[in-house]
């Protein structure tokens, strides 16, 4: 593709994916750029809007080489590297600024904010964060294990809801088990708990549980799935034929309703 003659770097969150979810500036910056690059999952997930772009798909573990190609395309074009959800949470943010301050490298560059997988989970939970929560990833990949364990151990001393990233796949299916262990030392059996699957996209589920009965069975969560695991205030909910987990913030000690 031909030169706008300015390059460029939008560092873009697509939100859960389904182009309803997309930012007014995230659009914005799809629209602008020449060139889209991201992984191939992603991509696919607004393909709707990649016409006319030129694209350049990438797989899951080429970070580093995905970080250094948008850089070195944006010396000269205008290019979004999308990343799920949030970009500076859990996505390509840190990667590509990373390299970019290492390279010395002088762009412009734009990080766009993206709905993140925790607050669309929780949206069609009902309202299970409303107050403090934490977010703790169980992909081991670059975090070591025994570093997941102790801020899960220290996450779950708390009364506030966990949400749990990357909970289970083929090559990490006990992560998510030795997780729920330690919040049982912590947290009543009965604490409400939320699996949602591909939240605000296609193929969305939701599943309610109890924290024990996510222990005893939690064969169906995936690395598709989001796990809210409530706080000691947090308690199942039913408004009509909802269902739902809320946690209460305080209101109810300073007003009458």
């Amino acid at each position: 593709m031909q030169s706008s003659g300015k390059g460029k770097l939008y560092i873009v969150g697509t939100g859960p994916g389904s182009i309803p979810y997309l930012t007014k500036r995230a659009i914005e910056a799809v629209e602008e750029s020449e060139y889209i690059i991201g992984n191939d999952f992603y991509l696919n997930l607004i393909k709707d809007r990649l016409e006319g772009k030129e694209v350049i798909w990438s797989s899951m573990g080429k970070e580093v080489e995905r970080a250094r190609k948008c850089i070195e395309i944006a010396k000269e074009h205008v290019i979004s590297m999308v990343s799920g959800g949030d970009p500076g949470i859990y996505g390509m943010a840190g990667i590509v600024l990373e390299v970019l301050e290492h390279d010395g490298t002088d762009i412009e560059f734009e990080v766009v904010p993206g709905v993140t997988a925790a607050t669309a989970a929780a949206s069609r939970v009902g309202s299970p964060l409303s107050g403090d929560y934490v977010t703790i990833s169980l992909s081991d990949l670059l975090t070591p294990l025994e570093v997941i364990e102790k801020r899960l151990e220290l996450a779950f001393q708390m009364d506030i809801p966990v949400v749990l990233y990357n909970p289970k796949s083929r090559g990490r299916p006990d992560n998510l088990s030795i997780a729920l262990s330690i919040a049982l030392k912590y947290k009543k059996e009965e604490t409400p708990v939320a699996v949602v699957k591909n939240a605000c996209r296609e193929g969305e589920e939701t599943t309610y549980i109890t924290l024990k009965g996510l222990f005893n069975n939690n064969s169906y969560v995936d690395m598709h799935s989001v796990v809210i695991i409530g706080g000691a205030k947090s308690r199942f909910m039913n408004i009509g034929e909802r269902k739902g987990i809320i946690t209460p913030r305080g209101y109810e000690r300073k007003y009458v309703y």
